[in-house]
């Protein structure tokens, strides 16, 4: 049979504790703490007893979620009605928009494309939102937010500021599905701690290896996932977040002088962003309680999700389309806060040229590196 092997750790600096046959004591190899057999041996009866607690406990847990990855639910599943009576619905036969605004807005291009060819459709088979946010920001401040964000640009071609076009700006609600629940996460970490310790001759490095339990519910609201496939993802996760607690119950009133864009990914399509968003979150709350350590690592567990209310909302994002030497720039900003995105063309003479200093200063530094070694 194997010998078993254990370990002790100074409770002062978590060095490594040795027998001393002089003191008949537990003696640290780094701080030289001293510490009784006795005192030792109850310290990690506790630690022990306290560690087997938290493995059952987080058995029970585990076995209490099991079984609990169960499927959204809309929380309303209600249609217009009256209200659409003074709505009307677009379709775009370029890029396949369909946009709703109320009877006094001019629906003359699409927002996405800037076609300028958009024929009217038929208000049906849509949900009615539970909620949305009002635009905050004007049409003025959506327009001086893309010149801000031309400022600095070290890449950017010298005439594209002045050349460019501004095509189109839109203000558009946009469909966002938000989802309620809350996520299990029971995880196991890899760990690293590493001391260092000088003498007169040497220089040792010591890596401590642990083995970390975390488990936990972690609640969320709200993830947002965005039901338009016009709209590119990446510049809606881009401009979050959105101040949730200004929601408003939906009303046609917020529509004037705005498009409404119909969604075309339904709830259950996007349920799979949301599962991701909320586990990763899960993952990232477990691992944020592992302090004290240089290197923290996923090495297993599980993650279940308890699955619950889906709610339909329009929140407010601006679309300005933008023409320069034949090509179309999309961008994309917050309606109510103004964070902006958007992709910019490179100047490639530019480019080389940055890449090339780059370059000069990264050979330079590495001949003085070794300059000073030799």
């Amino acid at each position: 049979m194997a010998d078993q092997i254990t370990n002790y750790q100074c409770p002062a600096c978590g060095g490594p504790l040795h027998f001393n046959n002089q003191t008949q004591d537990l003696t640290c190899d780094y701080c030289g703490s001293h510490f009784s057999v006795a005192q030792i041996e109850s310290q990690y009866a506790q630690h022990d007893a306290q560690a087997a607690q938290a493995s059952q406990t987080a058995q029970a847990q585990a076995q209490a979620h099991s079984g609990e990855e169960s499927a959204w639910e809309l929380a309303s599943d209600s249609n217009w009605g009256a209200e659409g009576a003074n709505l009307r619905a677009y379709n775009c036969p370029s890029c396949g928009a369909e946009l709703i605004c109320d009877e006094t807005t001019a629906a003359t291009s699409c927002p996405y494309c800037g076609n300028p060819t958009i024929v009217p459709g038929q208000l049906h088979g849509m949900l009615k939102p539970d909620y949305v946010i009002p635009f905050k920001l004007d049409k003025n401040a959506a327009m001086n937010a893309l010149r801000n964000h031309y400022k600095g640009k070290k890449l950017l071609p010298k005439t594209f500021s002045s050349e460019n076009h501004i095509e189109e700006v839109k203000g558009v609600y946009v469909p966002f599905w938000l989802f309620d629940g809350e996520a299990y996460a029971d995880l196991t970490f890899d760990a690293t701690r590493t001391h260092v310790t000088e003498t007169r001759n040497e220089r040792v490095t010591t890596t401590e290896h642990y083995r970390l339990h975390r488990a936990g519910t972690v609640p969320f609201e709200k993830i947002p996932v965005d039901g338009s496939s016009k709209m590119p993802d990446d510049h809606m996760d881009a401009i979050e977040p959105f101040d949730y607690s200004q929601l408003q119950p939906f009303s046609t009133a917020y529509l004037p002088g705005y498009y409404a864009d119909k969604y075309d990914v339904s709830m259950e399509d996007s349920a799979a962003r949301a599962d991701d968003r909320a586990a990763q979150t899960a993952k990232d709350t477990m691992r944020s309680r592992c302090l004290g350590y240089q290197t923290v690592t996923e090495a297993g567990g599980q993650v279940l999700l308890h699955r619950g209310k889906v709610h339909y909302a329009l929140l407010p994002v601006w679309v300005l389309s933008t023409k320069w030497n034949g090509q179309n720039f999309l961008f994309t900003m917050n309606g109510q806060t103004g964070k902006l995105i958007g992709d910019l063309p490179v100047d490639k003479g530019k480019y080389w040229k940055f890449f090339a200093i780059a370059a000069v200063i990264a050979s330079v530094a590495a001949t003085a590196v070794v300059a000073l070694l030799t």
